[in-house]
């Protein structure tokens, strides 16, 4: 029993001397709590929908204020207007917009003259979350449309015509490029932190600083070093996981060429990231206790499991500064939708600017010590 109790003790000094391995496990807990409450099932809000008014009549002006009164009330959607159809539609599938709301020329005469009047609603159907709720809030307020206090002998109806630029999506392919992502950032955990922090518990890193080799030059070999595992598990899984989603044209080389140009900046984001958090570590339990509250705050405010406009302000400043967000968008953009480089040059913009950022960061917390 002594012997037991010795091992017990030493076992809680050393958790005793690492606060760090405290803090995060019973905060691991209360972060899951917060971050996966609100990841899940919020109400969507703020989804940017640009109209296209064709006919400027009266009734296409009383529609534009029902939309005026859904933005101000409900929230549920901001207006943009357009003169043209095929530039919303354009910045509809490059991800600027979530709807297009299309008022057809003579609008407001097949009102008057009960002829069937119709709304046209272009959404991306990539996101089924979104799409749905566009569909049903504009189908509320279609039917809501003469609710004024006076019933007409015969009511004119409107309708709403849903336009889906994109094949039905499974989950399955809604979730593969979020799969993506973590497969480069847990590639980025394994190879790039705890193998950085268990190499200086065993005094490998001992050998670099008898050498004249520069900061620079090891924050550099370190990063590409993790970047080159996170570009090898990003590929393996974007080829396989095409495969196996059920992508249309899974090996289309230019596709996959597209791909790849967003996952080496999404790799080098990563590790970069990585080894600044770990650059002044030395206790190897710590990352190995971070990274399970690093992996819920980064992975599920990034809009991966359901869309970001459903979250609370606070979680969109995280998803803002978030490289899984714009990781994911890119990879979305592609593998669903097959866009171009206007719909993905934010994003590769944002990864590499942050990887700059976090390289010089590690750089100059980098000590030369033994």
């Amino acid at each position: 029993m002594n012997r037991i109790l010795a091992i017990i003790e030493r076992d809680l000094r050393m958790f005793k001397r690492s606060p760090a391995l405290i803090f995060a496990s019973l905060m691991l807990p209360l972060v899951q709590l917060v971050v996966l409450g609100y990841a899940f099932g919020g109400n969507i809000k703020h989804l940017k929908v640009g109209v296209v008014d064709q006919d400027h009549g009266l009734e296409a002006v009383k529609l534009g204020n029902k939309l005026n009164a859904i933005e101000a009330t409900a929230q549920t959607f901001t207006t943009q207007p357009y003169h043209d159809l095929h530039t919303a539609l354009t910045d509809l599938r490059n991800g600027r917009l979530n709807g297009v709301i299309n008022i057809p020329p003579n609008f407001t005469r097949d009102v008057l003259a009960q002829a069937d009047p119709q709304i046209g609603l272009a959404v991306d159907n990539t996101d089924n979350f979104t799409a749905g709720t566009l569909e049903s809030s504009l189908a509320n307020l279609v039917n809501d449309y003469y609710k004024n206090g006076i019933t007409p002998r015969v009511a004119p109806t409107i309708a709403l015509q849903t336009v889906e630029l994109y094949g039905y999506t499974p989950y399955i392919q809604y979730f593969l490029p979020a799969a993506i992502a973590l497969s480069i950032f847990i590639t980025a955990m394994i190879g790039g932190g705890i193998m950085y922090i268990d190499d200086k518990a065993r005094g490998v890193h001992e050998g670099y600083l008898v050498t004249p080799i520069g900061k620079t030059e090891l924050i550099l070999g370190f990063t590409l070093s993790g970047a080159i595992k996170g570009v090898m598990a990003g590929v393996i899984l974007m080829v396989f996981g095409t495969l196996i989603a059920g992508i249309p044209d899974p090996l289309d080389p230019w596709r996959l060429a597209k791909m790849f140009m967003v996952i080496v900046p999404t790799s080098i984001a990563f590790i970069s990231m990585m080894f600044l958090m770990m650059v002044r570590t030395d206790d190897p339990l710590v990352p190995r206790s971070i990274f399970g509250v690093l992996n819920t705050l980064l992975f599920f405010p990034s809009g991966a499991i359901y869309p970001i406009n459903a979250f609370p302000s606070w979680m969109h400043w995280i998803a803002i500064v978030d490289p899984f967000t714009y990781a994911i968008h890119g990879f979305k953009a592609l593998l669903l939708k097959n866009t171009g480089f206007a719909a993905i040059t934010g994003d590769i913009t944002f990864l590499v600017v942050f990887s700059l950022i976090m390289m010089v960061s590690a750089t100059a917390l980098f000590r030369r010590t033994f």
